[in-house]
């Protein structure tokens, strides 16, 4: 809870001044604990850069992660990861915009874990797409996967970044409709396809989707 309150705090503040522009003490007050009580928790600035990096993929990956277990056409389970992947983004808009603009600042070895831990992301979304393709559901070539799995990526992140103009024009419903058919456009499936609901796709059947324990 205190570590979530300091990530909170100094996200406002790197946000409104800069990350190097806010000092250890101005997080320390923001936070409403005293110096010694917010070493406790970090030694740094970078160390807080570093928790919200840690915070934004633990989120991803506890939405993500339980798809793996289910029985379901390759379609819909991408559908329902793209929709994932942008409500986490949704949610912590200013963490990854944050991210995207101070990254450069985290130390040598957090940046190299942080890289680390955004690619096992990525590796996730290559996954389902090489099952697709095996199963002949997804129309894509071997060499096109792992740059069309970082582009499902950056699409959802783009939700963030660039919501200066989106935001303007979509709500995030359309949004996430929008950039699944394009995808799963891209990918050879027909536009028409429901869109699952949470644990089942929207045109199958009960029996089409079940965890991979029963």
């Amino acid at each position: 809870m205190r570590r979530e309150q300091i990530v909170r705090a100094a996200v406002r503040l790197f946000i409104e001044k800069g990350f190097h522009r806010t000092t250890t003490r101005e997080i320390a007050q923001a936070s409403r604990f005293s110096i010694g009580t917010l070493y406790e928790y970090i030694s740094s600035k970078e160390d807080v850069l570093y928790l919200v990096c840690y915070d934004i993929n633990a989120r991803m990956r506890e939405g993500l992660e339980p798809l793996e277990a289910l029985e379901a056409p390759p379609d819909a389970l991408l559908r329902l990861a793209i929709e994932r992947l942008i409500r986490v983004v949704d949610a912590m808009d200013d963490e990854v915009l944050l991210i995207y603009q101070e990254s450069k600042s985290l130390l040598p070895e957090a940046l190299k874990d942080v890289l680390r831990r955004e690619a096992e992301i990525v590796a996730f979304f290559a996954r389902l797409l090489r099952a697709g393709r095996a199963q002949g559901v997804f129309r894509i070539a071997e060499e096109d996967i792992d740059l069309m799995a970082e582009n499902i990526v950056v699409l959802a992140e783009m939700w963030a970044f660039r919501r200066w103009a989106l935001r303007k024009q979509y709500s995030i419903e359309r949004f996430i409709a929008t950039q699944t058919r394009l995808l799963l456009g891209e990918l050879g499936v027909p536009a028409e396809s429901g869109r699952p609901a949470e644990g089942r796709p929207a045109a199958a059947g009960p029996s089409d989707v079940r965890s991979a324990e029963d």
